[in-house]
């Protein structure tokens, strides 16, 4: 993360003394950031600038900065950071309760409040690489799989899986070159870990096999690893 600040910032706060020195911090770190000095002007610039981090003071004329963080919460997932004067333990569990992420008690110094920042920033970051969309059609090799459409083909021509041979070539695809043990297969497919369901789990593999591999005794795609699990090779 970079001394400068990438994020946009909403500062929601009445007294602007407190207001000025929030600005003038975000300022020189170069953040882009808006005001708010009331309850609903706060939701009304959430909902319209969907900035990417709200700072919300409690003690704000209209409404209770509680009640800020639900309403807010009711649509998005935006990390709101509480700074307060209010310092008792009640106050910082209903704010971390309805949804606030971190918790700032006034008196507070510049540092600390670029500190908490900055740890929120990661927080997006690692968000944003969790959230990143999946491709909806998976291709490997001749092997191609439509998760949108449910289709699957190889080398052009589809392939017609039964259900359980398609949820294990999408579980395989979606984990593409990482070993997947049984018990976590059967888990993920069949919803047990049961030694028991072992022998089913490799029929449906078999025949799995039989219509994806050239060879199914040399098998191109899925890799078996002898007393662990199967893996989905990188063509």
């Amino acid at each position: 993360m970079s001394e400068h600040g990438s994020h946009s910032i909403l500062v929601v706060e009445d007294d602007p003394a407190v207001r000025n020195l929030i600005s003038t911090a975000l300022e020189s770190r170069g953040y882009q950031y808006s005001t708010a000095e009331t309850g609903k002007a706060a939701i009304a610039a959430a909902a319209t600038t969907s900035p990417d981090i709200v700072l919300l003071d409690l003690g704000l004329p209209d409404v209770d900065g509680v009640d800020v963080i639900r309403r807010i919460r009711t649509w998005s997932n935006m990390p709101i950071i509480v700074i307060s004067a209010r310092s008792d333990d009640s106050d910082k569990i209903d704010a971390l309760d309805a949804g606030a992420d971190d918790y700032l008690t006034k008196p507070f110094s510049v540092g600390e409040l670029l500190a908490r920042l900055r740890m929120t920033e990661r927080h997006l970051g690692y968000m944003a690489e969790d959230a990143a969309p999946q491709k909806s059609v998976f291709t490997n090799g001749g092997l191609v799989i439509d998760y949108a459409a449910g289709t699957v083909k190889l080398e052009g021509r589809q392939l017609h899986l039964t259900p359980m041979e398609y949820k294990l070539l999408c579980l395989l695809a979606q984990n593409t070159d990482r070993v997947l043990t049984h018990q976590y297969i059967l888990k993920e497919v069949w919803g047990t870990s049961q030694d028991g369901d072992l022998a089913s789990l490799r029929v449906f593999m078999g025949t799995l096999r039989k219509k994806i591999e050239e060879s199914p005794s040399r098998p191109r795609y899925i890799q078996t690893h002898v007393g662990v699990g199967y893996r989905m090779v990188r063509v």
